[in-house]
């Protein structure tokens, strides 16, 4: 498995529920995205970063799914070119279910 961190730069101003707002839009392609395991939306007012963190099979598919079309989408929603990181994940805790 493969964790990978994505984060951008949110515009000066805009608010929590802006961003909410923003992130919902998205809920679907992630859920129509087979290869998704799992994925986090984070938001950081005090340091106005948004992102997400994403749990994939394989480093392939977080890379197919954060092409440059991708890219250039969140650029223009969120106002800043993405940040990734990616960790191999060899394990995971689940006290959810």
């Amino acid at each position: 498995m493969i964790t990978e961190i994505v984060n951008f730069d949110l515009p000066e101003g805009m608010t929590r529920e802006e961003a909410v707002a923003l992130y919902e839009k998205t809920v679907p392609r992630w859920q129509a995205n087979e290869a998704l395991v799992r994925k986090y939306y984070l938001y950081d007012e005090e340091n106005r970063i948004g992102g997400g963190v994403y749990l994939w099979p394989s480093i392939e598919d977080a890379k197919a799914a954060h092409d440059a079309a991708w890219c250039d989408m969140a650029e223009k929603m969120y106002g800043s070119r993405p940040r990734f990181q990616y960790f191999e994940t060899p394990v995971i805790v689940d006290n959810a279910g």
